[in-house]
């Protein structure tokens, strides 16, 4: 407890440090850079504007919302970054759900980190650190990939080196963005999974890619049925699903599949076998998610 509060009252101090217009620390060789550059600073909420290179275009609300619940409770655990624009003005680098959660439950003031960078480097830093969190999904990952080669001019590479991946699994990202956007956007909502984008990325004709698309749903089809279908239509040209991957639900299950989807906000896949018994899978998207669904779980208990 005593470590805490020597922190937060650290933080308080560099605050009023970066108030002092004496003290305009404008580059990392400026009097006092070091006692704010790289250490937690108490930052006003209001002094911090978005930031427009934020690759990350999803927030769920519900999500948030009980993020701002656990922040309410226990606090901002881990720090925004934040760089340093002018005298007493920020732009966020990272942490945006921390942002929007805290300013949702009326919070004045966010611990930071501050660093100093032009708008290049702020955009890679942005890019580079929103890759590494578990929560984004395949596209948002890809686009990230594609901005750092468009507007950062790194090749696969360095971005290699920059993430920590190998350049065969940045180059599988990148190949997703050739999918027909509603793939994409189906990819992004959970229908399908990234194993499914690559296998129907190996067919070029977009049209043909929306049909394995449209079979994938209406059949259920796993990762290893699509590529089998894949592979199918690169012999025959032609798009048809076997009958063994055919399976037809009872009716019982189709008038429930509806309530069961609109009750975990998510699209639930059913398997029922032959002798009756079946299957139910909620898919979720973070731990946020996750923490969602058990509610929902325990609520109707």
């Amino acid at each position: 407890m005593a470590k805490a509060t020597k922190k937060q009252a650290l933080g308080r101090g560099l605050s009023a440090l970066l108030k002092d217009p004496s003290n305009d620390i404008q580059s990392a060789k400026d009097k006092n850079a070091d006692k704010v550059i790289g250490n937690i600073v108490e930052l006003e909420l209001s002094l911090i504007e978005m930031n427009p290179f934020q690759p990350r275009t999803n927030f769920n609300e519900e999500s948030l919302r009980e993020l701002a619940s656990s922040i309410s409770e226990l606090g901002v655990i881990q720090p925004i970054t934040v760089r340093k624009l002018q005298f007493n003005k920020y732009q966020l680098v990272s942490g945006e759900r921390r942002f929007r959660a805290s300013k949702l439950i009326g919070l004045e003031t966010i611990p930071a980190y501050i660093r100093i960078a032009n708008d290049q480097e702020s955009l890679e830093m942005a890019l580079v650190e929103n890759i590494q969190r578990q929560d984004l999904d395949p596209i948002e990952i890809a686009l990230s990939y594609q901005r750092l080669i468009d507007e950062i001019n790194l090749t696969q590479e360095q971005m290699s080196e920059r993430v920590g991946k190998k350049r065969s699994t940045i180059a599988n990202y990148l190949r997703l963005l050739k999918l027909d956007p509603i793939i994409q956007t189906g990819m992004r909502d959970g229908f399908i999974s990234m194993g499914h984008g690559r296998a129907i990325i190996n067919i070029e004709d977009q049209t043909i890619q929306l049909d394995i698309y449209e079979k994938i749903l209406e059949n259920k089809l796993s990762v290893r049925d699509t590529e089998h279908l894949v592979r199918q239509y690169n012999t025959t040209q032609k798009v048809s699903v076997p009958t063994k991957f055919k399976e037809e639900l009872p009716k019982f299950v189709k008038k429930g599949i509806k309530d069961f989807s609109e009750y975990f906000g998510h699209k639930i896949d059913v398997k029922v076998s032959s002798n009756g018994k079946g299957k139910i899978t909620i898919p979720f998207h973070s731990e946020e998610d996750f923490n969602r669904i058990k509610k929902l779980v325990q609520r109707a208990k």
